[in-house]
């Protein structure tokens, strides 16, 4: 999906047509993206972009605000104002088509009017929306937030994506059955508002499993089952979500583009690293790291550099 082999088969280049622009080559599907900025590269705009690119796509990136945040958790938001989001993403839609949209995390109910007014004029392009855990924030932002995201950007999502916990307190609040709400019944809920498909990730299975669920209204469409890692991990939900939006771009058909963005997902994951004291960041460029023999081929051929004997 991600990768290529290292050996090439050399053909006779084909004369290039007139009216041909060399230039023009490069991914085929363009994805504008509405998150926020993420100092450590775990989460937000950053790790969009990385999936996006990683599968295929063009991000074209639109900052809504700023966390102040480690690898470990969430200290703040600052948010952009509505306008400039809105100037960001009318300057580039003016210019360049796009086959999908992804919304992250915007900050205020402002930005999320914002988006959805602009949203409202491409109504033939997919919507993809994530859900974090918004956990960090205060009660009353988070409630206000998601209800403005409830009225504004559902009604016109294609796709809502999110982990079974978070979207099951949004969307379910007054839940009281003995059982958890399944996938289906969370997919019903947002179905109210006008979503037409749910991802629903993260749902516990027995002996350390967990599954992941495509749902409309009225079936289950999809399912896929992996092992639980037992690191936490910051920026998976962008991961997917993000990976998922490109695959959709690209003219993926849904349940496919779904099982792919899982596995792309679980690959990152499984090559994940820690770059500070806090969580595990996925390694959404797994594919690009060398294998064991490259390495050591690297090693042999390598040779030192002079020390700088000049101090800063």
């Amino acid at each position: 999906m991600v990768g290529k082999e290292n050996g090439y088969q050399m053909t006779a280049s084909p004369t290039p047509h007139p009216e041909e622009d060399p230039l023009d080559e490069g991914p085929s599907a363009c994805v504008m993206v509405f998150n926020a900025s993420d100092p450590c590269g775990a989460a937000g705009i950053t790790a969009d972009m990385m999936a996006i690119a990683s599968v295929g796509a063009h991000a074209l990136p639109i900052v809504t605000g700023a966390y102040i945040r480690d690898t470990s958790e969430v200290f703040d938001h600052f948010s952009m104002d509505d306008e400039a989001v809105t100037e960001q993403a009318r300057a580039v839609l003016e210019d360049i088509q796009v086959q999908a949209i992804k919304v992250g995390f915007v900050g205020s109910p402002e930005n999320l009017s914002a988006i959805a007014e602009v949203a409202s004029d491409y109504a033939e392009v997919p919507l993809i929306t994530y859900m974090p855990d918004l956990s960090w924030w205060r009660e009353d932002q988070i409630d206000i937030y998601q209800d403005a995201c409830c009225e504004l950007l559902l009604p016109q999502t294609t796709v809502l994506v999110g982990n079974h916990s978070t979207l099951s307190r949004w969307l379910l609040p007054d839940w009281s059955a003995e059982r958890n709400p399944s996938a289906r019944d969370i997919a019903i809920a947002a179905n109210a508002y006008g979503v037409g498909y749910t991802l629903v990730t993260g749902i516990p299975l027995p002996d350390q499993f967990i599954d992941n669920q495509l749902c409309s209204p009225t079936t289950l469409l999809c399912s896929h089952k992996y092992e639980r890692f037992e690191a936490v991990f910051s920026g998976a939900g962008e991961t997917l979500s993000a990976a998922l939006t490109a695959l959709i771009a690209s003219e993926t058909e849904l349940g496919e583009a779904v099982g792919e963005a899982l596995s792309y997902l679980d690959r990152c994951l499984d090559s994940g690293f820690r770059p500070g004291m806090g969580n595990v960041v996925p390694d959404r460029l797994f594919w690009a790291q060398p294998d064991e023999d490259e390495e050591e081929d690297a090693q042999e051929s390598s040779f030192e550099i002079s020390p700088n004997d000049t101090r800063h």
